[in-house]
């Protein structure tokens, strides 16, 4: 049903996606070196809850609302490729932001670390933007059911997401202790991200001229 190309571009957006700086990572990264790592792992779980709820909403609107209005599917598109462009100058313009420079956050019980995984990740405009642009590119309505493809990818952006966060949660403090005095490897990831990011949006307005039917 969904072609191991969309997997692949999907799984490549989603890196792209969780390696560039944004609210989840300040938040998770922020929680983890504050209260440790089962607060970082209560907060990881709210968080996935959010992709959870995109996820679900995807699945049923992209059957109507892109089918419907082409045009739509078409602005998002733009809109897509527009903020990946963003989010790749944010790594390669100077003084772009390193991944691990979390600010100070008070100690919160862990119904309250939960919410607020959840609520950052609602709100997380980089999210927003990859369920409601990013993620209609890579389904195929010749290969079936839109709902059912939608859940399969969001399915893989999840597994991305959150293994890629559990990760940086369990190694959170000695990542951030190794690369106080690295800015050369900081360097490096910013580059490589932005350039995965721009190349990416490259391919979104490449790819305008194709239809949701």
């Amino acid at each position: 049903m969904v072609g191991g190309a969309a997997v692949a571009g999907i799984a490549v957006v989603a890196l792209g996606l969780v390696l560039t700086p944004g609210p989840n990572m300040a938040y998770l990264v922020s929680r983890t070196l504050t209260q440790g790592r089962r607060a970082g792992a209560v907060s990881l779980c709210g968080v996935a809850a959010g992709f959870a709820v995109y996820a679900a909403a995807a699945a049923a609107g992209l059957s109507t609302v892109f089918v419907l209005v082409p045009a739509l599917y078409s602005a998002v598109q733009v809109a897509g490729a527009g903020y990946l462009l963003w989010l790749a100058w944010r790594q390669l313009r100077p003084g772009g932001v390193s991944l691990f420079e979390p600010a100070p956050v008070p100690r919160v019980s862990a119904g309250r670390l939960f919410a607020m995984g959840l609520l950052t990740n609602l709100l997380n405009p980089k999210i927003a933007v990859l369920y409601v642009s990013l993620l209609p590119q890579f389904v195929d309505p010749a290969r079936g059911s839109v709902a059912a493809q939608s859940l399969v990818l969001a399915g893989v952006q999840i597994a991305v997401a959150v293994s890629v966060n559990a990760v940086i949660v369990l190694g959170a403090g000695g990542v951030a202790r190794l690369l106080a005095g690295r800015r050369m490897w900081v360097r490096v990831q910013r580059w490589v991200m932005g350039a995965v990011l721009a190349a990416l949006a490259v391919r979104l307005l490449g790819e305008r001229s194709r239809a949701p039917l």
